[in-house]
């Protein structure tokens, strides 16, 4: 869970392009569509003992809904989302929600703003050990016979004889939930409801995202606003 108490917004990977600046600079973005976020429920201390906003996003054929679920979003007056997720947020944040309220991009994010985006890696399946953990390969001539992409020996001495817990071997690669953050929103497109994010993501196209405030932001420099400046025209 999320160590920041502000609101976020769910999304889906659409690809990657490139924006040119003014001074001719080719930006790579990443395209996420953050769309038709709606809040499905407002927790509060007196029911809950918390404060959270609840949002979905995307659509789910009714067939595909639990009962339960289609019970409760039905009480927010919302149609069913692919994903439903929480965020911990400030009172002061929670009273400018009700339960079926839409959540734009440019309510939570401004640009030039560091934020941080989860999603789930490629899954690779399994992969060796020089490819899983990064490592480099060894020789590929002068005596290395039949040797060339592998780690090598694993064993020890007679003491202690066996191979540690948690060595780096083969095993399954990816299919990860993983975090990248501070990444600046370069450009917000309101009417579309996507936001442009400078750099890569986790995921691959068309996987959901999480987008947030980024916790460990540092205060922006004068060049970094001014790059956000340029990004927004």
């Amino acid at each position: 869970m999320s160590q920041s108490t502000s609101l976020g917004l769910l999304g889906r990977k659409v690809g990657m392009m490139r924006l040119f600046t003014d001074d001719g600079d080719a930006v790579p973005v990443t395209v996420v569509d953050v769309s038709n976020n709606r809040v499905t429920q407002v927790k509060s201390p007196e029911t809950d003992g918390y404060v959270a906003l609840q949002v979905t996003f995307g659509k789910r054929k009714s067939s595909r809904v639990t009962k339960p679920q289609a019970g409760h979003l039905a009480k927010a007056g919302v149609e069913a989302g692919e994903i439903i997720q929480e965020f911990r947020v400030t009172a002061d944040t929670a009273a400018k929600y009700a339960a079926g309220a839409m959540v734009p991009a440019a309510d939570v994010f401004a640009v030039g703003q560091k934020v941080d985006v989860q999603g789930t890696t490629i899954g690779k399946g399994y992969a060796g050990t020089i490819k899983r953990h990064h490592m480099s390969s060894q020789r590929a001539s002068h005596g290395n016979s039949r040797s060339h992409n592998v780690p090598g020996s694993i064993g020890m001495a007679q003491d202690p004889g066996r191979v540690f817990p948690g060595k780096r071997m083969t095993g399954h690669l990816g299919d990860d939930t993983v975090t990248t953050q501070n990444l600046d929103v370069f450009r917000i497109d309101e009417a579309r409801g996507l936001l442009l994010i400078r750099g890569a993501v986790p995921g691959s196209r068309g996987g959901f995202v999480t987008v947030r405030p980024a916790i460990k932001a540092k205060p922006a420099t004068a060049a970094a606003a001014a790059v956000a400046a340029k990004g927004a025209k």
